[in-house]
């Protein structure tokens, strides 16, 4: 049989029944659609998290004191909150090959005060470096500069949501906040970059870390300090020789860290670890309603066979072989899939958009995720159609002929 004679006999046998193959191929639609959708949020969640954790800075490594434990966070030897890095650590690590930038950071959060408004945020004390280390820009005004640092000034440069907090639309620029009961002056207003999930720089008030030290917290000892290395490559080693030179500076063996290093690889890895592992949950459960569409075509098939039992017999009498009427019955199986998986794409598409404009939820539909749609829709019509098929052609002609 010709190809397009098989395409044609498969087209009006499903046309000649059009509301039970509509039906049909609504299963398949509905479990496409759900993959596609659930794939799509998937992706579009890793994507918006990888993009997250690179803006808070590039090729980033994080010192932080103590040692990571879970369950337990940052503990240092069993003497609670741990203060083990200091200013002397951020000059070792300086000289180390293919650091580009070291921002040393103190972090604490207190209540600020301003033109009768007031906010509870985070107060960093940083270097200069600290803006290229976590790519921040400033939109007005100007950052924290060395000389501010050295003569501990009592400037702060504002994110954006901190800004709007305390002066609404007004310009803050070279006005007055209180912190801790101390007067400050604004200097600046960074860009708006959003939250990253666990930290929003948008949400923060930046000082001189000398006047953080010296006057806000009044300890000499570090939170993190953050290091931007020149490429991608040097990452490994450069964390390695990190290690090393804090741990001669501490005087302690590498088993017995009193600080622990994340790589920016790290954190990307374990979030999209997860997200994966979430995404393959979603579309695991969405694959049952493929399954579903599935055994609906092989009962319409099984149906179509007994309807047609005297036609099989008759193809059989005027000479048709087994695999034509086998692939008679999987052409029409492959074709109801097929039909299902466009326009479920196109649900799944547009399902898509809706999740991302209406619920906030970023979605990623890509190329791959529409060719494993096909292919699974192929792979559905083959497997489910098979039997129907195998059943169509194994009929013995003289019965066929005799069926009422």
């Amino acid at each position: 049989m010709l190809i397009t004679d098989l395409f044609q006999e498969s087209f009006l046998a499903l046309s000649s029944n059009k509301v039970r193959s509509s039906l049909t191929i609504l299963g398949i639609v509905i479990g496409i659609a759900s993959v596609i959708a659930m794939v799509s949020i998937g992706q579009g969640a890793s994507g918006q998290i990888q993009s997250s954790i690179e803006g808070l800075g590039s090729n980033l490594l994080t010192v932080l004191p103590g040692v990571i434990q879970p369950g337990r966070g940052i503990v240092s030897s069993g003497r609670g909150a741990a203060q083990t890095l200091t200013d002397d650590d951020t000059e070792v690590l300086q000289q180390i090959a293919g650091v580009a930038y070291v921002s040393p950071e103190l972090q604490r959060r207190f209540q600020i005060v301003a033109a009768g408004n007031n906010t509870n945020s985070t107060i960093i004390g940083v270097a200069p470096e600290y803006q290229q280390v976590r790519n921040v820009s400033v939109e007005q005004g100007s950052f924290i500069a060395e000389n501010q640092l050295r003569g501990m000034g009592r400037v702060v440069v504002l994110g954006p949501t901190v800004a709007k907090d305390l002066f609404a639309d007004s310009d803050p620029i070279g006005k007055t906040i209180r912190i801790n009961k101390i007067n400050f002056k604004v200097i600046g207003v960074l860009q708006a970059k959003g939250s990253a999930g666990f930290f929003n720089p948008d949400d923060t008030v930046f000082v001189p870390l000398t006047t953080m030290q010296k006057i806000l917290a009044g300890t000499d000892f570090l939170s993190t300090i953050a290091i931007s290395v020149e490429t991608k490559e040097l990452m490994p080693q450069v964390k390695e020789e990190v290690t090393v030179a804090l741990a001669v500076k501490h005087r302690v063996d590498l088993q017995n860290m009193d600080f622990s290093i994340v790589s920016q690889a790290d954190i990307l890895g374990t979030l999209t670890q997860v997200t994966d592992t979430f995404t393959i949950f979603l579309v695991a459960i969405a694959g049952i309603s493929l399954i579903v569409g599935g055994i609906g075509i092989m009962n319409m098939m099984l149906t179509t066979v007994t309807e047609r039992t005297r036609e099989i017999g008759l193809r059989k009498a005027i000479g048709a072989k087994k695999k034509d009427i086998s692939m008679q019955f999987i052409t029409e199986a492959v074709m109801l899939t097929f039909l299902g998986g466009a326009a479920g794409v196109a649900l799944g598409w547009i399902l898509a958009i809706l999740v991302s404009n209406f619920a906030g939820i970023a979605t990623s539909v890509s190329l791959s995720t529409i060719l494993l749609a096909f292919g699974v829709s192929a792979a559905i019509g083959i497997i489910f159609g098979y039997y129907p098929a195998r059943r169509a052609a194994s009929l013995n002609p003289i019965e066929a002929l005799r069926f009422e």
